[in-house]
């Protein structure tokens, strides 16, 4: 696809599904299909911040809408993605950026329904969501050769520098390992499948966490700031449009230079 005045590429005809779309980088992805042509849904469990989402999308002139999903029920992921392809008539692009995060505490002090809670979200869901995802893009896939799966990793699954999260990088490592084994399953069908993996953006969940304000966060990077998630999003819409057909398997760090300092 060619890039267009604004840098963006152009998704008109693509039919977008992003999963944690309320807020932070799922917001800022969003808004950037939209704005780029694709008819996006958004799902996540804040309706306001949903509806929100969804509208500001529209003002701009996008197609967005917002289904409600909480991905800690039984089913939830499956249910989306139908939903989801049927209001689409299909899916192109799936976007599983949902996740969550442990309270700051040593490994010995969690809790095993907090590991739960992790995993379940992190890991489960996404593997669910992946399957069904692949069930509606497989059957026009290999005519096609345009579906795109994209996972949201993080750099915490390469490398954890902030003690007290070791559940959350795991998580995001087996994300990762998971984006890489399925993207060679299905390459040859049509299907490429890659991660992307944030370092230090001011999402609301990046600011909750407790590691550091994000001025002295700013400073251990070579970049000497935080990222924005519309920083994440321009990297996404690149890895998920025709200009990275031959890039399969692969986890994309949009990171300020963390890994590499």
């Amino acid at each position: 696809m060619a890039a267009e005045g604004s840098g963006r590429r152009n998704f008109a005809g693509r039919r977008v599904l992003i999963t944690g779309g309320t807020s932070g980088i799922g917001r800022a992805s969003a808004l950037a299909f939209a704005a780029a042509g694709a008819s996006v849904i958004i799902a996540g469990r804040n309706r306001d911040r949903g509806l929100e989402v969804a509208a500001e999308a529209r003002r701009q002139g996008g197609e967005c809408h917002f289904l409600p999903c909480d991905l800690n029920k039984t089913g939830a992921a499956e249910a989306l993605v139908a939903k989801a392809a049927a209001r689409l008539g299909g899916l192109d692009i799936a976007f599983n950026n949902a996740g969550t995060q442990e309270r700051r505490k040593a490994l010995a002090e969690q809790p095993d329904e907090v590991f739960d809670q992790v995993f379940t979200v992190n890991v489960k869901a996404l593997f669910q969501a992946m399957k069904a995802e692949l069930s509606v893009m497989l059957p026009r896939a290999p005519q096609a050769n345009s579906a795109v799966i994209v996972n949201n990793a993080s750099v915490s699954g390469l490398r954890n520098a902030n003690p007290g999260f070791a559940l959350y990088s795991a998580s995001k490592a087996a994300v990762i390992s998971l984006t890489r084994s399925a993207a060679m399953e299905y390459a040859s069908e049509g299907v490429r499948i890659n991660a992307i993996s944030p370092g230090r953006v001011t999402t609301p969940m990046m600011l909750d966490s407790g590691v550091a304000d994000p001025e002295t966060i700013a400073q251990s990077l070579p970049i000497k700031r935080m990222g924005r998630p519309e920083e994440v999003a321009e990297a996404l819409l690149w890895l998920a449009s025709d200009a990275a057909s031959f890039v399969v398997g692969q986890n994309l760090c949009v990171d300020g230079g963390f890994l590499a300092a």
